[in-house]
């Protein structure tokens, strides 16, 4: 049920969504515990991003993707921005 001490907070909203979130709902679980689970935890520094970022499996195809959207890019800015970044400069084009 709901934590003790908690803070509560009433919201408001339509039929429908709360339709849909009370099918949602098993036997016993509360509606801030149905919530928990369909949304993803909140970021608030650069380590819960990369703990988040780990956790998502992102495909081989669409990796290539965005590798390939990168470099379809404008030419990259002066190198120096560039110095001390953990991965490699991509490929393909000279710095401007």
């Amino acid at each position: 049920m709901h934590d003790k001490c908690m803070a509560v907070k009433r919201i408001t909203i339509d039929m429908d969504a709360y339709e849909r979130l009370s099918r949602l709902k098993r036997k016993g679980q509360s509606f801030s515990q149905v919530i928990r689970e369909l949304t993803p935890p909140a970021v608030s520094t650069g380590g819960d991003l990369l703990e988040v970022l780990d956790a998502i499996d992102i495909s081989e195809t669409t990796l290539d993707a965005l590798d390939q959207i990168v470099e379809d890019r404008l030419p990259l800015p002066p190198k120096t921005l560039y110095s001390g970044l953990p991965h490699p400069r991509p490929q393909g084009r000279p710095p401007a």
